[in-house]
């Protein structure tokens, strides 16, 4: 279900973004974009390659694990003082990710652990209705002057 820890409670943010996408693949992209858009204009350039990935495989999983016709996914974009936190919502809560190991010929089943890699920090919180599957880029520790 998770790879790293529980949910943890919400805190404050310095920066929130949220668009919620139509549930094809035309969306996936959109959402790297923004996620990378984000992560440059909130002054964290180096991160954008790793959370234009990391929206890219959560919005791909919710897309093909999550998603109900007609009905929505979102993503929430958050900046802390200490992470950037790219999370993406969907309806189905019933259908928790989880990682394994992919056979070399198999087509999919990669994304988790690719998120597993790249992230500081991953988890699963179950909804009412759906769940939020979210990873955090830890940000880089300010030098002192």
């Amino acid at each position: 279900m998770t790879d790293s820890c529980p949910p943890r409670p919400r805190k404050s943010y310095d920066r929130y973004d949220e668009v919620s996408y139509t549930p094809y693949p035309r969306s996936i992209p959109l959402a790297r974009r923004r996620v990378a858009g984000l992560a440059v204009d909130w002054g964290h350039p180096a991160l954008a390659g790793d959370a234009a990935l990391l929206a890219s495989e959560l919005c791909t999983n919710a897309l093909l694990h999550g998603c109900l016709r007609d009905r929505l996914f979102r993503v929430e974009t958050t900046l802390t003082d200490t992470a950037l936190r790219i999370a993406v919502t969907d309806p189905r809560g019933e259908r928790l990710p989880g990682t394994r190991p992919p056979h070399p010929d198999d087509q999919f089943g990669r994304g988790l652990l690719i998120v597993r890699v790249l992230a500081g920090r991953w988890a699963v919180e179950r909804l009412t209705v759906g769940k939020t599957v979210w990873a955090e880029l830890d940000l880089p520790k300010k030098q002192d002057a």
